[in-house]
């Protein structure tokens, strides 16, 4: 049996530049992981299928989940013809703008290029990844990096200094090609994509927190006002920066010490389901 980490991605900043032929988004964004994680093993099977075994219900086990997706393609693409049984520990909430469904498939590939014993590269896996989904390649290798493209073109920065992390997630989930189709790029929203990546070269905690920004923050925030209000809720107890992560909804804040997280932590607690206090990891 082989075991893999999957941790959550936040954007420390996320911007859309332009609308592609393809009819993708051209993006320029920062991200980097956290310490909240889902588990996954993968075990060969005697047949051929792809079994995936998650505990919660409203998690897909089938094609619908991007671990089985990405399973799929690697059987496909290096002629694998024993099956396996993937089981995943979920921790990461779904439809978050965490990247929880593209973390667990870039788990799947690290994990099935171990288990067949294929010895492809990290980078070989990204480029197969992207045709899954745009955070695939960053979440394979995991680390703080600038993504540019439709995610796919990546550029490792320095990991950011030490903080806590309170994740919010609101009873809500958010579908981000609609957040996308909303989007109207006359309408401008400051971005602090060169200010963040300086503030990760420097390691200047402070300016990394005033950089956080999130072009998708006011499309989403205006369909679903409590992003907005816990971002304001945050920063009123004390959080040294926050925003909301990818399409949305959760909105996280970072703090130096642990007692301001935990006074955060409790002021958001009542007016969300899901909240969280965990270490960047980047």
């Amino acid at each position: 049996m082989i075991y893999e980490t999957a941790p959550a991605k936040i954007n420390l900043t996320l911007d859309t530049l332009f609308k592609r032929d393809d009819g993708f988004h051209e993006v320029e964004m920062i991200m980097t992981t956290i310490d909240l994680n889902d588990r996954l093993s993968f075990e060969l099977r005697k047949d051929k299928r792809i079994v995936v075994d998650v505990e919660q219900t409203y998690v897909p086990s089938d094609n619908k989940n991007l671990a089985y997706k990405a399973a799929e393609l690697m059987k496909k693409t290096y002629n694998l013809h024993q099956g396996l049984t993937i089981t995943i520990d979920k921790n990461i909430p779904v439809s978050a703008g965490l990247a929880g469904g593209s973390t667990d498939a870039a788990a799947t590939m690290r994990g099935m290029n171990r288990l067949y014993k294929l010895n492809r590269s990290l980078e070989e896996l990204c480029e197969l990844g992207i045709q899954i989904g745009t955070d695939i390649p960053f979440c394979i290798l995991g680390k703080t990096a600038l993504c540019k493209g439709k995610g796919e073109i990546i550029e490792y920065l320095d990991k950011p200094p030490s903080a806590w992390v309170v994740v919010a997630k609101p009873d809500l989930g958010i579908s981000s090609p609609n957040i996308f189709k909303k989007l109207d790029l006359t309408q401008k929203h400051r971005v602090h994509t060169e200010a963040c990546k300086h503030a990760l070269i420097s390691g200047d905690y402070e300016q990394l927190c005033k950089s956080l920004s999130n072009r998708l923050e006011p499309v989403s925030g205006k369909m679903h006002d409590e992003i907005l209000k816990i971002k304001a809720n945050m920063l009123e107890n004390g959080a040294d920066g926050a925003v909301m992560s990818g399409s949305g909804p959760t909105v996280y804040a970072l703090a130096r010490k642990e007692r301001q997280a935990r006074h955060i932590y409790n002021a958001v607690n009542g007016c969300c389901n899901e909240v969280h206090i965990v270490r960047l990891l980047g």
